[in-house]
């Protein structure tokens, strides 16, 4: 089926050089997303988006596609970093200077509530978070101002970046998975769970007095539930909630270890396919199914940052290949 692409923008990239093609190639290598080269012409995809440097009789001019408005100037922005950093500049045809970032939403806290002993279950609503949808992305990013300050909202500036508020009205940009959303009259409202650790801002937060307060929303994003015939989850507590969404969204056979507190399981708790473990890594070491790469199947690894590194490297050295493995770093 051909993917939709119902908005654009293009501009052109001074100096003319080979920098523009090779920042491109350099950004899909730590990527991990495949690169198209043809004759006067060098592509990739990302985020459901197209991206194309083209050769023409202007210059080289970034052409940009993809279905949906945020996405395409969420791309441009990433663009134009990609060429500042190769020391080059984009001329774009059009940039909305001044508006709030790409995807950017404003919502209010309207509920805040005790989901278990670890963990609160918040709400947002909004006049635009209904794009927010069960198959969306998993996760988005959350924008928190800092206490007794006006928020600083981060705009679009004029060379198509993205201008983020620093110093004392730096904002907390902390990323969370999306548990649930939905629509009340013309209001979309969206809940994520936040687990309760120190330090952390967010907890500070919602201890402060959420309710009520001004926050701002980016996405949705975070890519979505791997399918394949076997799906192996292992999280920590930060990772429970994306377990929580992913385990129904498998099309495969699923199995999760989770490192959690059993009062904190919800309704996972009473699910055949959820084991607890002490301690997450040494849960995937001594798997039988990290052991070796099985066809069809995927491993996905959430929890601390070392121990997120520690297991992609265990799984590369056992020979799983970099497509079917997924190891982040949630905190730390």
């Amino acid at each position: 089926m051909a993917h939709l692409r119902t908005h654009g923008t293009s501009g052109i990239v001074t100096p003319r050089s080979g920098a523009a093609a090779a920042a491109l190639r350099l950004r899909a290598a730590a990527w991990e997303i495949e690169l198209t080269e043809l004759p006067g012409q060098i592509s990739l995809r990302l985020w459901g988006c197209d991206l194309r440097l083209v050769d023409d009789a202007l210059g080289l001019r970034l052409v940009l596609s993809g279905p949906e408005r945020r996405l395409v100037d969420t791309l441009r922005d990433c663009a134009a970093e990609m060429m500042a950093e190769a020391g080059l500049s984009i001329a774009w045809d059009r940039v909305d200077a001044g508006a709030l970032a790409p995807g950017l939403s404003l919502a209010t806290v309207v509920g805040v509530r005790r989901r278990t002993p670890s963990f609160w279950r918040v709400r947002l609503a909004g006049p635009d978070l209904e794009r927010f949808t069960p198959d969306a992305g998993l996760h988005f990013r959350l924008l928190i101002p800092p206490a007794g300050r006006d928020p600083v909202w981060p705009r679009v500036a004029a060379s198509g970046r993205t201008a983020w508020p620093e110093g004392a009205d730096s904002l907390h940009r902390a990323v969370y998975t999306l548990s649930d959303c939905g629509r009340t009259g013309g209001t979309g409202w969206i809940e994520f769970d936040a687990c309760r650790h120190s330090p952390s801002p967010t907890c500070n937060w919602i201890e402060g007095g959420a309710l009520g307060k001004t926050v701002g929303v980016l996405g949705p994003g975070g890519g979505t539930c791997p399918q394949a015939r076997r799906l192996w989850l292992f999280g920590d507590e930060t990772a429970l909630p994306a377990i929580g969404r992913m385990l129904p969204m498998a099309q495969g056979q699923a199995r999760a270890v989770l490192r959690a507190e059993p009062a904190d399981l919800g309704a996972l708790a009473g699910d055949a396919r959820v084991t607890r473990c002490d301690d997450l890594l040494d849960a995937l070491l001594g798997h039988p199914a990290a052991r070796r790469p099985d066809e069809g199947a995927h491993v996905w690894f959430a929890g601390r940052a070392d121990q997120a590194r520690a297991a992609r490297a265990h799984l590369l050295a056992c020979g799983w290949n970099k497509a079917s493995i997924t190891c982040a770093a949630y905190w730390g």
